[in-house]
């Protein structure tokens, strides 16, 4: 269920309001272009941003819209661990698959702390949880070991990591075996990734090219040698673009590339702000290069 390419929803806004019409737009769009998961109100979704009405609205509108056809992974995360629970509990309650929960940020809580605050999510929550292991942004690193500790538990299932370091798959997969699921928080990175036993990504390019990306994650994850070769070929051509939704802070640019292919406006709430007009060109160059404009 939770394998190939699931996209990091974007939460359109306008006049700093939910964009209720072109959020559901987009889930239809996602739906009929080969995306496998919906994760809405994660970073991409400038989670931090919404109010709990808002978080709550876009992972209801997820499930109501999807209608059991694509799985829905709810970012419910949080650095109040109360908070956490309440929002799990909630995407729980309201149809989710799977929840979504990065490592808290901000407070800095040791191995320990990290350990009791998604055992406590567990404790309270009936559904599958992925940890969200993403040291840039959290600035704490999950080990391991503390994975695998959580992975005793009866709803930790896998993680999607977005550390960058791809020795970490092969670390995971040793330590928890194949049944622990990996999916890389990194587009960049998804072809090594899935080849050390990841299963698929939980991706911003595909917001804007999701079935260059469900293609690909098929073909990465073929047994066949010439399937392999051309999600080689694929990989490359993406590279690109991939690179281009990180040139500012995410996801100013992938609102940008969504707002000129017409799907809905680039707006996003402060403290972010649109990309510069720099940025600009180079995105819509990305575009080009994989004729998406």
């Amino acid at each position: 269920m939770f394998k190939g390419s699931n996209v990091a929803l974007i939460t359109p806004f306008k006049s700093n309001k939910l964009d209720i019409e072109a959020y559901i737009k987009l889930i239809h769009f996602h739906m009929n272009n080969g995306t496998n998961a919906l994760v809405p109100a994660g970073t991409t979704g400038e989670s931090p941003t919404l109010s709990h009405q808002e978080h709550q609205k876009v992972i209801e509108l997820c499930i109501s819209e999807s209608k059991g056809k694509n799985p829905i992974i709810a970012g419910t995360g949080s650095n109040s661990t109360e908070e956490a629970i309440s929002l799990t509990t909630y995407a729980e309650k309201a149809g989710a698959n799977a929840a979504l929960i990065v490592t808290p940020y901000y407070n800095k809580p040791t191995q320990e702390g990290l350990y009791q605050h998604y055992k406590a999510i567990n404790d309270k929550c009936g559904i599958p949880i992925i940890i969200y292991n993403i040291p840039s942004r959290s600035v704490i690193d999950m080990s391991v070991d503390t994975m695998a500790r959580l992975f005793e538990l009866k709803n930790i299932v896998g993680v999607k990591d977005a550390t960058g370091d791809l020795n970490r798959v092969d670390q995971q997969f040793k330590k928890m075996g194949k049944d622990f699921i990996q999916l890389t928080g990194n587009d960049d990175n998804a072809l090594e990734f899935n080849k050390r036993g990841g299963c698929g990504a939980i991706s911003v390019t595909a917001n804007i090219a999701p079935k260059l990306c469900s293609n690909f994650q098929k073909l990465s994850k073929s047994e066949n040698e010439s399937d392999k070769k051309e999600a080689a070929k694929l990989d490359t051509i993406l590279q690109p673009l991939h690179h281009s939704m990180f040139v500012e802070s995410n996801p100013s640019p992938v609102k940008y590339a969504a707002k000129i292919l017409g799907m809905c406006n680039d707006d996003v709430r402060l403290p972010l702000v649109k990309v510069t007009k720099n940025t600009e060109n180079i995105i819509e160059k990305a575009l080009k290069s994989v004729k998406l404009l």
